[in-house]
Formats: structure tokens, sequence, C-alpha cells
């Protein structure tokens, strides 16, 4: 096995292979190596349906080798640690590779040891994920009965910032479509002060957390799930002007413990686990204080070293952590990596933040929220050709998008490297 490389890229997730893919639609001759451990490759943008019993789960997985792009040395192993003055990265195995140019993108890692109880409890039950294993969220789904069906996300950085209101919308949709709604309290809380960074989005999400009957309750955030006595505690995160009220008997049953700590009870608890960077990332001279790759916001460069770049989930970017995301970096990194190669300087492409949450709000129904970093509403104008004027507001066509023509359009024009 080759130990020197042109180009090493850490991840065999959406941002490695596209990056690969498009270096080599460029020129073939590169030398490019992809260190990725995993026998498969998934498209998780459609986990959300899964959960809702509306997409097939064997649909979203494919081989790893079937999109690994041809002309790459596949390294299948973990990598460990980074020396960078070297120009190097060492496997667990012990083999080092050394690079000119390195690009880090191996998504970011489930933390359940960040919330007391739910290593336990996650999967268990009535305690579900779509992060993690979305066929069982089904399982709860058609299973539920009545009572509080909670939804709830914690105070870190996660993958998809929309997916767990999503599953709240899909749920509602579901108790109403099987006569459940009467009897059903489905709770949205969530750590944020508001429903949705971008205005024109979030009045829309309002109108359907109040068509819905939804407990909207923000300022929570997550601190312990008991899922053998099925209890969620909240600690309030509101400025002290603000904090949670409870009262004595509330429909939600829910009990003051202490000055900020509320208790509440489910009989279905859906939720993201708390999410960080992979452990030999943290542990890296990469990263920023906040544990995350630290990358210029604009070039996806390392701000302290120049020939490593950047992109997707791991990197600190203030925008959310998407695969539409990843699509628009995608070009500034592989424009970056080709001008350090050949002329030791970058190229003129920047990344404006853009990043977009396809916002499920019922069987058949979608809002897309498109932005930048500075949270603009920017539509894209293709949606026009849908016949789509207005992706703030609800539509079934945007429903379709999402079902049958973003994983088409993922599998055989992203990962293949072609421009979409």
């Amino acid at each position: 096995m080759k130990s020197n490389h042109q180009i090493v890229i850490i991840g065999g997730g959406t941002a490695g292979i596209m990056v690969a893919s498009q270096l080599l639609k460029k020129d073939s001759k590169l030398d490019i190596a992809i260190i990725e451990p995993s026998d498969k490759h998934f498209y998780q943008p459609a986990w959300t349906l899964v959960g809702a019993g509306t997409y097939d789960m064997a649909k979203t997985e494919r081989p790893m080798s079937s999109v690994m792009p041809s002309g790459v040395s596949w390294i299948k192993e973990y990598a460990d640690s980074f020396q960078p003055e070297e120009n190097a990265i060492t496997m667990k195995s012990g083999l080092k590779l050394n690079y000119e140019v390195l690009v880090v993108a191996p998504g970011l890692v489930m933390d359940t040891s960040l919330i007391e109880g739910l290593t336990e409890s996650l999967g268990k039950g009535v305690v579900c994920s779509n992060y993690t294993n979305p066929e069982h969220t089904w399982e709860v789904l058609k299973n539920f009965k009545g009572g509080n069906a909670v939804f709830t996300q914690p105070t870190t950085p996660i993958k998809c910032g929309g997916a767990p209101q999503k599953m709240a919308y899909m749920a509602a949709d579901y108790f109403r479509k099987n006569d459940l709604q009467s009897k059903t309290n489905v709770v949205l809380a969530m750590p944020g002060s508001v429903i949705f960074g971008v205005k024109p989005i979030a009045e829309t999400l309002m109108e359907v957390i109040h068509r819905y009957n939804i407990h909207f309750k923000p300022f929570y955030a997550p601190v312990k799930i008991d899922g053998e006595n099925r209890i969620v505690t909240f600690k309030s995160v509101a400025p002290s002007e603000n904090q949670c009220v409870v009262n004595e008997g509330n429909v939600l049953k829910e009990t003051l413990s202490g000055s900020s700590s509320i208790e509440m009870p489910f009989d279905m608890l859906h939720l993201a686990p708390p999410q960080t960077a992979p452990k030999f990332i943290k542990e890296s001279s990469l990263v920023n204080e906040a544990g995350w790759l630290n990358v210029d916001t604009g070039t996806l460069q390392h701000k302290t070293y120049q020939n490593i770049f950047g992109l997707g989930d791991v990197a600190a970017l203030p925008t959310a952590k998407t695969g539409a995301a990843i699509r628009k970096q995608v070009p500034v990194v592989v424009d970056n990596v080709r001008q350090i190669l050949s002329h030791q300087r970058l190229g003129a492409k920047t990344y404006n933040g853009y990043s977009s949450c396809p916002l499920v709000t019922g069987y058949g129904k979608m809002v897309l929220a498109e932005f930048d970093y500075q949270n603009n509403f920017i539509p894209d104008p293709k949606l026009k050709q849908m016949l789509v004027f207005n992706s703030n507001k609800e539509h079934w066509r945007l429903w379709m998008l999402k079902k049958y023509i973003l994983p088409s359009l993922y599998w055989n024009k992203m990962m293949k490297g072609e421009d979409v």
C-alpha cells in the first residue's frame, strides 16, 4: 500500500465522496486516497420519511464500494491522529500516510453520554431517534395509543437541525389520520428561543404548530431520560426574566424539580442525540475551542495549516449541517485544492453559508428553507421550473422533491461528481 499521496481525504460520506469525484472529473490523473472504514454508505436525509413509515430503509443504503470513485485508493481504516507539521496522518493500525493536501470530512458522532440516562434508554421501549434507528421510530409511532408524544433536541449542534421538529409534524399528522389527536399531546420542546432562524419559514411553521395544536416549548434543554419510568427532565435555558412556568394540573402533567428543572412524563419520546466531532478530531490541534474543525468560513481552508481543508458536519461553520450545505461547499474546496497543488494559492471561489432544510410538515406537504450565514431566505430560482413560487409555504411538489427527486440526484449526480 502506498504511503504518499497528493490528496488524502478523511471520510467516505457525502462530503468526502463528492470532493474526490469532482476532483477526478477535472483531472483523472490526480493521486487521491480516501480513509473510510465503513462498508456502507447511507442517504440519511430520507430517514425522517423512514421514521414516518413512508420510505423503505433499504433504499437509503448502498455498499461503500458502489460510491467510491474509480481511481481513488480506498484506505479501509480508522484515522487516529494528525501530524500536520509533517504533512502526515496516522491510522489506528499504525499506518502513516503522507499528503500534499489534506481534506478533513469525517462527519460527526452521536454522544449519548451527554444526556443522563440516554445511553441506557435510546432505542428501547418508546425512546426513539431517526438519527440512530428510524425503523424503531416507525414501530413506536405505529404502537402509540395516546398520551404525551414528546419531541426534543440537545444543546449541541446537530446535523439537519430541523429533523427533530420534522418528526413532530409527521407524527402529529399520523395521529390526526388515525383518530388519536383527541387523546394525544404533541410536545415540541427545544433549547432555542424560536422555531426556526429564518423568518418567512418560522412564520409558516408556527401556522403548522397551531394547526396540529402542538405544545411548543422554547428554552427546554433535555438533561435526563428515565426510560423505565418514562420521564424526561428538562432544564430551562431561558433568560431569568423568562423562566419556564409550570402550572399544577397542566395537561402535560409537568412538574417542577428545583428552580429550573421540569419533569415531563412521556408515552413516546423522539430526540436527536447530542453530537460532537469524532474523538481523533477533538483531541487534535486542528479544532477551535468548541471542538470543531477550525476552518475559514469562506475559503474552508484551515486557519493554521494552509494545505488542510475541511467541510461538512465536522467544520466550524455557523450554518446548518446538511447535505445541501455540503453541495455548495464542495466546489469551493475542489477549486482551492487544485489551486494549492498547482500554484500554492487559493482560488477565487468562496462559500456564503448556504444551507437548505427540507421541512416536511405532514404526509404530502413540505416547506423548503434555503438560507445563508445571515439567515437570509434565498430560494433556488430552479424551483420555479417545478411551479413552486413560494417555497416558504407548504407545497405537495416540494414533498415530491424530497421523496423522489433529491434521492435520485444524490445517487446519480452528486455521488458521481456532477454539478447539481
